[in-house]
C-alpha cells in the first residue's frame, strides 16, 4: 500500500525555486504555501502558491532566515512539511530540528547528515576516515589573517579560501601571493558572514586546470541510496556556476561508475535519506577526482539530471520525505541523450558581470517544448532586487547528442529578449559558441582564460557577420515597403529590390545588390557572394526567424534611430542599410564622442559602501584596490584601471550608492 503524501506543503524559499517546487506539488495534487517579504510582495511565486505568507522585511537575515517565523508560518496555515529549495534554511540543521520539534517534516535530510556533510571543514574529515580521496588542505577554522597567510604558505600556493558553511560561489577567493591570501581572508570572512551567519573559512590546496564535476544521489528513510549520473559543472565565473550539462563529455563509464560507488558509500556513511550532489574536482587524463563537499540539498542546476533521466527530483524528495521507499534501484538509472542548462543573470559582463537591478521591462524567450525548458521565477514587470540572488531563469536544453543540445540552447538564446536591466544572455551565447565549448575541452578556468581581460562584447566569425548583414537587407526592404505602403509611395524607385545598397557596420561600408526571391531575397554581398534569405518575417516582429542559405537562423531585432540592432550568436550589430547617395552623405556628418569620464571611479551597480581603500591626495598604481562595494551579498573590489593620484573622494564607508554615482576623482 502506498504511503499517503502530504496535504500541504509550505515552501520556505523565493522565485525560480519556488516555483519549480510548486509546479511538482500541483502535479502531485498537494496545495501549497508560499511565504513572502516586503520585497516579494506580488511575486511570481506568491501568485502561483495556494497560499502566501509575509514573512518580513526585504533583508533575508530579517525574512527568509529566519527560522521562527517560518515554523509560524506553517502552524497558521496547516503545512505539514517544508522544502527549502536551495539557499536560505536548505542546509541549516536547527531549521530541520526546529521543524521536527514543531511535528512538521523537512523535505530534505535530516538533521545529522546535514551538520556532517553541510559543514566543508567536518564533511572532508569524514570523507578522509571513509577512504575517500580529499584535496590537501588544513581543515581547522582559521582564527586570524596571519594564521592563513602561515598555513597558505605551508601547503604551497595557488590556494583556495573558503567559507566552511559556504555555497553558491559565496566566501570564496584563489590566493597566489601571501598578499592575496590577506586580502582573500577578509573578503572571505566577511562574505561568509553576511550570507550564512558562519565567519569560519579553510584553505586548501587549488588544484589548476580542474574540472568541477558532479554527482547526483538519492536515499531513502529505509537505507536505500543510489546516483543518477554525474553534472559537468566547469563553466564558472566567480567560483559560480553558468553552464551546467549532463552527462559530461570527459568521464568515461568506468570513472562515472567510481565516482558513483564512492558518492553512495559517503552519504550511506551519514544515513543520508534525501537528494543530494556529491562534488568533486577531476583532473588530468588519468581523470583522478577528489572530494569537495556535499551538498545536502536540490542543485540550482538539478533540471538536466532531470531531463536525461526522466525523473522528478522534487517528487522523490517529497515521497521520500512522507516515508516510502525508494522505487528506482540503481540498474534501473539510464542516462538518455544530453541536456544542458544556461543560467541567465541579472548581471552586466561589459562591466566585469557586476550585478544589475531594476525593473523587467521585457521577459520572453523560445517556448517550452520536448527540447527546451525555462525555469524562471518572474515575469515581464517584476523587479530584480538588491536584497537576492540576481537570477532570471534556468534555461536548459534537449538533445538525442551533445551537438544537438548546444544547438538548440544557443537558438533559445538567440530568441531571449530582455530589456530594462543588464543581463549575461550574449556572453551565455559567446561560450556556448565557442570552439573549446563546442570541443568539450573545458576547465573552472575556462572564462579566465578566454576571456583574460574580462569580457566586452562577441565579435562573430566572418561567415556569420556577412549573413547578418543580409538578414539586415531583408529586415529593411520590408520595413520601407511597409512605410511607403502607409505613406502612398508604393513603387518609388529608391526602395525597390534590384537596386544597390550599402550595408554600414563599425563604421565599415559593405556594398549589397537584392534581387526579389521566392519567400525572401537574394543578397550580393562584397567578395561575390550571394546568400539566399527566406523568412516571413513581417515589420514590427522582435524576432527573425528564417533560413541564410539553408541554414536556419534566429536573431533579435530591434529599431534604432539610424538602422537596425539584430543579436544573434551573442553579438549585437548595429546595421544601417542605405543607398548609396545616403551612405555618402551619412559620411560627411561630424561624429558625436561621449563625454570623458575616465577620471571619476563610478559605482557600476547599486550598492552599500563596504570600505574606502585610499585617501586623497594619494598615488595610487593599476590594478590597485579603491573601494569595495557590496551589491546581492557578494563583495566587489574596485580597481583602478590606471596609474594616477586621488583627487577627491565623495563617498563613505556606509553610504548607499546609484549605479554611476561617482565614488572617487582622480586628478
Amino acid at each position: 500500500m502506498a504511503t499517503k503524501l502530504f496535504d500541504k506543503i509550505l515552501i520556505a524559499n523565493r522565485g525560480e525555486i519556488a516555483c519549480r517546487v510548486i509546479k511538482t506539488c500541483r502535479k502531485l495534487g498537494i496545495k501549497t504555501v508560499a511565504v513572502y517579504s516586503d520585497a516579494d510582495d506580488g511575486a511570481l511565486h506568491m501568485r502561483m502558491a495556494d497560499e502566501a505568507v509575509h514573512i518580513g522585511p526585504a533583508p533575508a537575515a530579517e525574512s527568509y532566515l529566519v527560522i521562527e517565523k517560518i515554523v509560524d508560518a506553517c502552524k497558521k496555515t496547516g503545512a505539514q512539511a517544508v522544502h527549502p529549495g536551495y539557499g536560505f534554511l536548505s542546509e541549516n540543521r536547527k531549521f530541520a530540528a526546529a521543524l521536527k520539534d514543531a511535528g512538521i517534516a523537512f523535505i530534505g535530510p535530516n538533521p545529522d547528515a546535514i551538520y556532517a556533510m553541510g559543514d566543508k571543514i567536518e564533511s572532508k574529515k569524514l570523507a578522509q576516515k571513509a577512504g575517500v580521496s580529499t584535496v590537501p588542505g588544513y581543515l581547522g577554522a582559521i582564527a586570524s589573517t596571519e594564521e592563513a597567510i602561515k598555513i597558505a604558505t605551508e601547503i604551497g600556493f595557488p590556494v583556495m579560501i573558503k567559507a566552511s558553511a559556504g555555497g553558491g560561489g559565496k566566501g570564496m577567493r584563489i590566493a597566489h601571493s601571501k598578499e592575496e591570501v590577506a586580502q582573500g581572508f577578509s573578503s572571505a570572512t566577511n562574505e561568509a558572514k553576511n550570507s550564512f551567519g558562519d565567519d569560519r573559512v579553510f584553505i586548501e590546496k587549488y588544484i589548476e586546470q580542474p574540472r568541477h564535476i558532479e554527482i547526483q544521489v538519492l536515499g531513502d528513510k529505509h537505507g536505500n541510496v543510489i546516483y543518477l549520473g554525474e553534472r559537468e559543472c566547469s563553466i564558472q565565473r566567480r567560483h559560480q556556476k553558468v553552464i551546467e550539462e549532463a552527462p559530461s563529455p570527459f568521464l568515461d563509464e568506468a570513472t562515472r561508475k567510481a565516482m558513483g560507488e564512492q558518492a553512495v558509500a559517503l552519504a550511506k556513511t551519514v544515513n543520508y535519506d534525501s537528494a543530494g550532489t556529491v562534488e568533486f574536482i577531476v583532473g588530468g587524463k588519468d581523470r583522478k577526482f577528489y572530494f569537495l563537499e556535499m551538498n545536502t540539498r536540490l542543485q540550482v542546476e538539478h533540471p538536466v539530471t532531470e531531463l536525461i533521466t526522466g525523473i522528478d527530483l522534487v517528487e522523490q524528495m517529497i515521497r521520500v520525505a512522507a516515508g516510502e521507499k525508494l522505487s528506482i534501484k540503481q540498474e534501473d538509472v539510464k542516462l538518455n541523450g544530453w541536456a544542458i542548462e544556461a543560467r541567465i543573470y541579472a548581471e552586466d559582463p561589459l562591466r566585469g558581470f557586476l550585478p544589475s537591478t531594476g525593473r523587467l521591462v521585457r521577459w520572453r524567450t523560445a517556448p517550452e517544448s520536448d527540447v527546451i525548458r525555462n525555469d524562471t521565477g518572474v515575469v515581464e514587470g517584476s523587479e530584480i532586487s538588491m536584497f537576492y540572488d540576481p537570477m532570471i531563469s534556468k534555461l536548459c536544453s534537449y538533445g538525442e547528442t551533445r551537438d544537438e543540445a548546444v544547438a538548440t540552447l544557443s537558438a533559445a538564446l538567440d530568441e531571449t529578449w530582455i530589456a530594462g536591466i543588464g543581463h549575461n544572455v550574449n556572453f551565455l551565447s559567446a561560450v556556448l559558441d565557442h570552439p573549446r565549448f563546442r570541443a568539450g575541452n573545458i576547465s573552472t578556468n575556462f572564462i579566465a582564460e578566454e576571456w583574460p581581460n574580462g569580457y566586452s562584447g562577441t565579435v562573430l566569425p566572418e561567415e556569420q557577420q556577412t549573413a547578418m548583414l543580409a538578414v539586415a537587407a531583408l529586415l529593411h526592404i520590408r520595413n520601407e515597403h511597409r512605410a511607403r505602403h502607409l505613406g502612398g509611395k508604393l513603387g518609388l524607385p529608391d526602395w525597390t529590390p534590384g537596386t544597390d545598397w550599402v550595408a554600414v557596420l563599425n563604421k565599415t561600408e559593405y556594398p549589397l545588390t537584392v534581387v526579389e526571391a521566392d519567400g525572401g531575397f537574394d543578397v550580393k554581398v562584397k567578395k561575390g557572394k550571394t546568400l539566399k534569405v527566406r523568412s516571413a518575417w513581417k515589420p514590427g516582429e522582435p524576432f527573425f526567424r528564417g533560413t541564410v542559405n539553408g541554414r536556419n537562423v534566429v536573431a533579435r531585432v530591434a529599431q534604432r534611430p539610424d538602422g537596425l540592432r539584430i543579436v544573434h550568436g551573442g553579438a549585437e550589430l548595429d546595421i544601417a542599410v542605405r543607398t548609396p547617395r545616403a551612405a555618402e552623405l551619412a559620411r560627411l556628418m561630424p561624429e558625436k564622442l561621449p563625454p570623458d569620464m575616465s577620471k571619476f571611479l563610478l559605482c557600476p551597480m547599486p550598492g552599500l559602501v563596504v570600505s574606502i581603500n585610499v585617501s586623497e591626495g594619494e598615488p595610487v598604481k593599476a590594478g590597485q584596490a579603491l573601494a569595495v562595494v557590496e551589491a546581492m551579498k557578494m563583495e566587489n573590489v574596485l580597481r583602478a584601471e590606471r596609474d594616477g593620484t586621488v583627487k577627491k573622494i565623495n563617498a563613505k564607508k556606509g553610504d548607499s550608492l546609484a549605479v554611476d554615482q561617482v565614488i572617487l576623482e582622480f586628478a
